[in-house]
């Protein structure tokens, strides 16, 4: 099965996932608020563009929803039970652009700052690696973010990708000359994951 054809077993995916502490589930009309707040850090959104206005983080979950009902999987919102019913997203997304990797399947996060630092986000991610090699039986997942991204760039370690120097590449979302507009490429096969 190719890196971007998940099969046809979409309509029989589960619809959350549990970790040890984390629950990564469909997003609720209660998730919007704190994603809207969480895409105004400034911590958060510092390897972003800009800051996004309500409308456009309501934007977001809304095409997130879509990617799952097209897909049968996206970024799912994710709980921390006792913790908090919101701390963030992780999951598998079909990126919405074209470069020499894609069509491509990657792996993503964007977690609020207060649950930095606690293995929140390499243990979902591992999660959604979990379910993108077993479930959807993929060949290989990717991931990217900008070089001085070093937090996200050592989850991608700690999850067991590689980077791949050659296929670093220029994000065609941001215009040329953008200081955000240079990205790495981490790759993970399904036979390293096992």
């Amino acid at each position: 099965m190719s890196t971007q054809e998940p099969g046809n077993r979409a309509v029989n995916l589960p619809r959350e996932i549990r970790t040890a502490r984390l629950l990564l589930r469909r997003w609720t009309a209660a998730d919007h608020e704190p994603f809207a707040a969480l895409n105004t850090d400034p911590r958060v959104i510092e390897f972003l563009s800009q800051p996004l206005i309500r409308a456009e983080s309501d934007a977001i979950i809304e095409r997130i929803e879509n990617h799952f009902d097209e897909h049968g999987f996206g970024y799912w919102a994710v709980e921390a039970p006792g913790v908090a019913a919101f701390i963030g997203t992780v999951g598998l997304a079909v990126p919405r652009f074209t470069a020499h990797f894609t069509p491509c399947i990657e792996v993503g996060w964007r977690l609020a700052a207060d649950y930095w630092h606690r293995g929140y986000a390499s243990e979902a991610a591992q999660a959604a690696l979990d379910f993108g090699f077993n479930q959807l039986e993929l060949a290989e997942i990717v991931a990217f973010t900008v070089p001085a991204n070093q937090r996200s760039r050592h989850v991608m370690q700690r999850l067991g990708m590689r980077h791949d120097a050659a296929g670093d590449f220029e994000h065609p979302f941001l215009p040329e000359g953008h200081w955000l507009r240079r990205h790495v490429l981490y790759r993970k096969r399904r036979e390293a994951h096992e």
